[in-house]
């Protein structure tokens, strides 16, 4: 069975523009602003048409690696770990813009904004003088207290490895050009350590020495790289790939193989495939891998399977049984869940499950309301599954409602999502693909959609959180600051990482959050010259991977292609700064 061809891309995005028409609603209004944002003002007339969006690429948080030597993937949240019980019907997800618009959501360019804006500039300096904003755009700088500008200090007064630069101002370290093939091209899959970023290349996985950039090491793969997973397991993570490359007789050819790559020496551990439930003597086609411990666990419409991260020894495949029972995907971390279906016709129903990564056996088993078609797990522990229920998401984010699962297999708390003022998004039919949700502390955090501030230009948010024992909102409120929104990435301990998207003038940022006290101190500030702020724009954390770690941040796209014009901004496959 072959995986049906990725959709045509959009042009790549970006270029620094502003960030300041109102994104629409559901129903093609502004969305009011909201949890205590200031009263909005008449809205900016509307710019451009925009690339449509696509399914976020980006999920969840990365797990620690050993001792010395903290590894980071996908930004780290609550892990789930897909049990695999039979052929999965996992439909492949669209892939991300390779350009994923500039400056994030609905703010890209808007040419009345910057005729506006370069008209202002004239006019001051024609005025003899510069305005300067007096807080660089909003982020609470570093103080003594809870981290400090004298360097090296934890942030905040609870644990985590992250510790506050001497100096947040960043530099440019390293952008690697973007590759270009005829065709759209998979290239999902990073990942950061003390000492190497390692990034998915076109049919290949290249380690970067995080000081100046230099290639440390490359592995070469017969076929296109087509999955990767956010987690890792003794500095091991891993993908699946195809075959074989593509030739006009077979230009897709299916993505049956997993590997194991070891991320300090660059070397596959081993690959292999396995056959699926439907397949007869050819082997399964994947579309999602996850790794939860010594378990790798691979899913999608024709089988699944699991291997021993080490040897690559099978374990276990899912279970072929007689009420059309299948597993949809898997998703890893500290535990392993699955998101499976039973039943035919209309009369299907959706299970959420924990698994026994080394038999596959489900310890723990929640069955959703009927009508639900599509679910993601956004954590394996505690069990939390996102779901579309009716249909009534708003703002295309895909999750109308979270369902809280205790270790029986009873649902603890359900958090309604509807109302469309929260802007996590998953994919309507991945399971372990989910952005902007962040699980620590006993709650989940997430972002608000934006709204309008109190700038007469640009859009803002916060970073809001719901209890997961009572499914209430809390009081924790993280406010972007004018002009900029802000993105949950990852748990530090329980402190919050979370990246700024910039308005036109200015660089990103990546702020700490107390989880006591949503304090923020600013761990890097990019620069806001017009070159770098170009660069790191044409990135946005709905579909992009964003990787902080150590004074260091890097983001890549997930797919790649030849651009559509030879007359924009250069295209990078990652950039990356490094603070003073």
């Amino acid at each position: 069975m072959s995986t049906p061809p990725p959709p045509p891309q959009p042009p790549a995005g970006g270029f620094g523009a502003p960030q300041d028409p109102p994104p629409a609603n559901a129903g093609g209004t502004p969305t009011p602003g909201g949890f205590g944002a200031p009263p909005p003002v008449p809205p900016v007339p509307p710019g451009p048409p925009q690339p449509p969006a696509e399914p976020p690429t980006v999920p969840a948080a990365p797990p620690a690696g050993p001792p010395g030597q903290p590894a980071y993937g996908y930004p780290q949240q609550g892990y789930a770990y897909p049990p695999q019980q039979q052929a999965p019907t996992y439909v492949p997800q669209p892939a991300a813009p390779a350009g994923a618009t500039g400056g994030g959501n609905d703010k890209r360019t808007q040419l009345l904004i910057v005729g506006a804006a370069l008209l202002a500039i004239v006019l001051i300096i024609a005025g003899g003088f510069w305005y300067v904003s007096g807080d660089d755009g909003g982020g609470t700088r570093p103080s003594a207290n809870g981290g400090g500008t004298g360097g090296d200090k934890p942030v905040g007064g609870t644990p985590g490895s992250e510790k506050v630069p001497s100096n947040p101002k960043s530099k440019t370290l390293f952008n690697q050009p973007n590759p270009t093939p005829e065709d759209v091209v998979g290239v999902a899959g990073s990942w950061l350590t003390d000492t190497t970023y390692i990034k998915s290349d076109v049919a290949k996985v290249v380690g970067y020495n995080v000081v100046d950039g230099g290639k440390k090491w490359e592995l070469p793969f017969p076929g296109e790289l087509c999955g990767a997973t956010k987690h890792i397991t003794d500095n091991k993570t891993a993908v699946l790939f195809r075959p074989a490359q593509a030739t006009p007789e077979n230009k897709y050819p299916p993505c049956t193989e997993v590997g194991v790559i070891d991320l300090n020496t660059g070397k596959l551990v081993w690959s292999g495939n396995a056959k699926g439930a439907t397949t007869g003597d050819k082997p399964a086609a994947y579309y999602e891998v996850t790794l939860s411990g010594q378990t790798v666990a691979a899913g999608g419409t024709s089988g699944g399977a699991a291997w021993n991260l080490a040897d690559g020894k099978p374990l276990w495949t899912p279970k072929v049984d007689g009420e059309g029972c299948y597993d949809m995907g898997y998703a890893g971390g500290e535990a392993l869940g699955v998101i499976r279906k039973c039943g035919r016709g209309s009369a299907q129903t959706l299970y959420a499950q924990s698994l026994d990564p080394a038999t596959g056996a489900p310890t723990a088993s929640y069955k959703l309301s009927p009508g639900i078609e599509w679910a993601s797990l956004i954590s394996t522990k505690p069990l939390i599954v996102a779901a579309d229920v009716g249909k009534t998401a708003k703002n295309a984010t895909g999750v109308s409602d979270l369902f809280v699962v205790d270790a029986k297999g009873e649902l603890k708390t359900r958090i309604s999502l509807a109302s469309g003022n929260f802007a996590g998004k998953c994919g309507a039919t991945e399971v372990e693909k989910c952005s902007g949700f962040v699980v620590g502390n006993g709650k989940v955090y997430l972002p608000s959609y934006e709204h309008q501030g109190q700038a007469a230009v640009g859009r803002t948010n916060e970073i809001l959180s719901f209890d997961l024992e009572t499914g209430k909102q809390t009081t924790d409120r993280a406010d972007a600051g004018e002009r900029y929104t802000m993105w949950p990435l990852r748990m530090d301990g329980s402190n919050i990482i979370a990246y700024k998207e910039p308005p036109y003038d200015k660089g990103g940022q990546v702020v700490s959050i107390d989880g006591t006290t949503m304090k923020e101190t600013v761990l890097m500030e990019n620069p806001a010259e017009k070159t770098s702020r170009a660069a790191e724009t044409a990135f946005s954390p709905e579909y992009s991977e964003y990787r902080y770690h150590n004074g260091k941040l890097f983001i890549s796209r997930t797919t790649a292609r030849k651009p559509y014009s030879s007359t924009g901004d250069p295209e990078y496959l990652f950039v990356s700064f490094t603070a003073s």
